[in-house]
């Protein structure tokens, strides 16, 4: 079962998951994505560590799928975050189609577990236009990532200053009416 926690800046999705993790009752195992590159990021990835208890941590930047796979089956696994996951494989090179072919293979590798998976993301699309094309480009891919692994997630919550807004599959709305 795959959670998935969009949602802007300090809106609350990684406290979120880490209450999910803390309330899950088994074992937790936090998949890591951010590179420590500068002051600011090595700071944020000390708070991170302070919010959450000694779960198992892997520092996977760039093979979410295979970092799932050496995780025990009936964990929960928090993934955090997609967003810094698109921008490490971006950075290293690799071009739209293969960043969207990875996401959907880490997608499917989670949704193929036997334990939950909490999936934290970025929603980029709702803020300011990108002034510079490798901006636009990263918006992008990253809004089709997310599409991919909103299509494997069982549920899916916007959100807002910790408040969340389930979000459902379109089309199972309009066959409501």
């Amino acid at each position: 079962m795959i959670t998935l926690l969009l949602g802007g800046a300090r809106s609350g999705k990684s406290a979120l998951a880490v209450e999910l993790g803390h309330r899950h009752g088994g074992a937790v195992t936090y998949i890591a994505t951010c590179r420590p590159l500068d002051g600011d990021l090595r700071a944020r990835i000390a708070r991170h560590r302070a919010d959450r208890p000694d779960w198992p941590t892997i520092e996977e930047p760039c093979d979410i799928a295979g970092a799932l796979s050496v995780v025990e089956d009936t964990d929960l696994v928090i993934v955090d975050c997609l967003t810094l996951w698109v921008s490490n494989l971006l950075g290293r090179g690799d071009d739209e189609p293969a960043v969207e072919s990875l996401a959907g293979a880490a997608a499917e590798r989670a949704a193929a577990r036997g334990g939950p998976t909490v999936v934290v993301s970025n929603e980029v699309g709702l803020g300011v236009h990108p002034s510079t094309e490798l901006g636009r480009r990263y918006r992008d891919v990253l809004g089709r990532v997310n599409q991919a692994w909103a299509r494997r997630a069982e549920t899916t919550l916007l959100l807002v200053a910790g408040r969340a807004v389930r979000l459902d599959d379109p089309f199972a709305l309009l066959a409501q009416r």
